[in-house]
């Protein structure tokens, strides 16, 4: 029943941040010292490309929070390039910094370089991006990325009338298309943020509400590969193709990042869906609030995004370096959820938001993420 499928998504929507007990950050094999001078210690802030506006942000937070406190930071982007970041944090490790921050390319591709940092007694801090199949890492900060996940999907009901934005039912009934898109299947969030989403969404699915034409539901079939926008423009490209050639129409889009949902909006674009909302285009979700995507939202072509507040997530990972150097542990509130494959890695889960056009300014101008000018001009 409607009742019961409701009811389930409200609650997973509801669901906050609990604080997990006895949260320790575990081995770290680092030697804080409570009395070293923050001048003389040196943060390695590993991050994964520049080409996206987000890591950009991530990037430069992190390393003016870090020297705000005193630190030394060595901030390198990979351009992403798995052998060249591979190679960046062990230029790291052999000039000898106290401890990485490291947002990886591919989470499986790192146990060399972190067990060369466990060996030189460097602790490691994932960032955003959990680090697989080593012991070797002793921190992670991100956000609640199944619950961003569920997020997206909430709002993909919303913009198709299905869902209100308060968590009550909507008055529409379907049956909508829709099809999916994941990111990348060597980052670990992917795979959060579309279980998620599918969680939420597969009621509607299992009793027809929704009906991806195209039979492709499985990560494996809907990821797309580096992020890349211009993947995704030749998937949905390739589905309008391939699965509505018979003059059925797509509803709505289910997109886990911005710049995948600029490339899913341009192949609609070019494909005669029209340029808004408000004239044709299927509900195309994001993530990220980037200004690019933001300005589309605001224009009524993009339906929604998803705001993790990267100045937060920065002051997070920097006060958690802190403590290790200081000879701490960090303070975690999720010690059960992110198993790398070796280990339980202690976690600090941050908060996430629904952007939509009507809370645009309360959510980003309000805080000053962004101004009245850039979300017009669509640029930082």
């Amino acid at each position: 029943m409607k009742s019961i499928k409701f009811a389930v998504v409200a609650g997973a929507l509801a669901l906050g941040l609990a604080a997990c007990s006895g949260g320790g950050a575990g081995s770290s094999s680092g030697s804080g010292d409570e009395s070293a001078d923050p001048s003389d210690q040196t943060i390695g802030v590993a991050m994964p490309t520049e080409t996206s506006e987000r890591w950009i942000a991530d990037g430069n937070a992190v390393k003016s929070q870090l020297e705000d406190a005193g630190y030394t930071v060595d901030l390198q982007y990979a351009a992403d390039d798995i052998p060249t970041q591979s190679q960046q944090i062990d230029q790291m490790i052999t000039k000898g910094v106290d401890l990485l921050i490291v947002a990886s390319i591919d989470g499986t591709a790192l146990a060399n370089q972190l067990q060369a940092a466990a060996d030189a007694g460097i602790p490691v801090i994932a960032y955003d991006r959990l680090i697989n199949g080593t012991e070797n890492v002793d921190f992670y900060v991100t956000f609640d990325n199944y619950n961003v996940g569920v997020q997206q999907a909430t709002s993909l009901l919303v913009g198709l009338g299905l869902m209100n934005a308060d968590g009550s039912e909507g008055t529409a009934t379907g049956p909508f298309n829709v099809e999916l898109f994941a990111g990348s299947l060597d980052d670990n969030n992917a795979h959060f943020f579309f279980q998620g989403a599918m969680d939420t969404l597969q009621p509607f699915i299992d009793d027809g509400t929704i009906v991806v034409k195209s039979g492709q539901t499985d990560i494996e079939q809907v990821a797309t590969l580096r992020w890349l926008q211009e993947t995704a423009q030749k998937r949905m490209e390739d589905l309008l193709t391939s699965s509505y050639s018979d003059g059925s129409k797509v509803d709505g889009v289910l997109s886990p990042y911005d710049g995948i949902s600029r490339g899913i909006i341009t192949a609609l674009q070019n494909a005669g869906y029209g340029d808004s909302i408000e004239a044709g285009l299927p509900i195309v979700t994001g993530q990220d609030a980037e200004i690019a995507s933001v300005k589309l939202i605001n224009d009524g072509v993009q339906f929604s995004t998803i705001f993790k507040d990267t100045r937060k997530l920065a002051e997070q990972a920097v006060t958690s370096a802190e403590s290790f150097l200081q000879g701490d542990e960090p303070e975690a509130n999720d010690t059960e959820t992110y198993d790398n494959g070796v280990k339980v890695v202690p976690s600090y889960l941050l908060e996430s938001d629904i952007v939509y056009q009507d809370n645009i300014q309360s959510l980003l101008i309000d805080s000053g993420y962004w101004t009245e000018d850039q979300v017009a001009s669509g640029q930082a």
